[in-house]
């Protein structure tokens, strides 16, 4: 699942606006609607703070594409 589709359900079943989210992450607005948006580029630290709210973190998963 994408994160932005993850932080949105997330969000939403715990029945929080975007404000409410952020402010209770400690982030600000603007960079929760970017996750919610999709963007590629995010701090990793930030983005956990707001999944923290949620008993989760970002972590490496096996891709299926090999290097």
């Amino acid at each position: 699942m994408k994160l932005s589709v993850f932080v949105k359900e997330k969000r939403k079943t715990a029945s929080l606006t975007q404000p409410e989210l952020a402010e209770k992450a400690g982030v600000g607005l603007r960079f929760l609607r970017e996750i919610e948006q999709g963007k590629e580029s995010l701090r990793l630290d930030k983005v956990n703070q707001v999944l923290k709210l949620f008993g989760y973190e970002v972590g490496a998963v096996k891709s299926s594409t090999n290097f």
